[in-house]
């Protein structure tokens, strides 16, 4: 974890589930320092905190947490965020840029594209948890496998 005094030369943290323990993250450097599609970073009973690395031209998938809301919060990069009552219906559909926050009821259908020209980094927190603690999908790809 990271010394929370640390200036310029902190040292590298560990990405894996620091929950339900007591913890301290600089959480924009752990996002833009992310190389993962998804890590789960801390994991609690209530809720959780994951990072995020979106690929240039690539989203984080159509989804809805029927009984989760969930807060993200945009540190480098750009994207389109489109949000809807079904799949079929997006209407709500905004650019968002590095230092947005993106507030998603539960049962909101939902989906963030990257748009730039560099990795969106991002940090989700879900409330109550949406994935196993511990989890980590190196690629969109495997977290497309994890969910069959």
């Amino acid at each position: 974890m990271y010394n929370y005094q640390c200036q310029n030369n902190c040292p590298i943290m560990s990405f894996k589930d620091y929950g339900p323990e007591p913890f301290v993250v600089n959480i924009a450097r752990a996002t833009r320092r992310n190389q993962t599609f998804r890590t789960a970073l801390w994991t609690g009973k209530y809720l959780q905190l994951t990072l995020m690395s979106i690929k240039v031209g690539e989203d984080i998938g159509l989804e809805i947490h029927p009984n989760t809301d969930q807060f993200l919060r945009i540190e480098q990069g750009r994207g389109l965020v489109k949000m809807g009552s079904s799949k079929d219906d997006l209407n709500f559909q905004r650019p968002v840029f590095a230092n947005d926050a993106i507030l998603v009821p539960a049962g909101t259908w939902h989906n963030l594209i990257n748009t730039g020209n560099v990795p969106l980094k991002l940090y989700s927190i879900y409330a109550p948890p949406q994935h196993p603690r511990g989890t980590v999908h190196p690629t969109k790809a495997d977290a497309l496998a994890a969910e069959k």
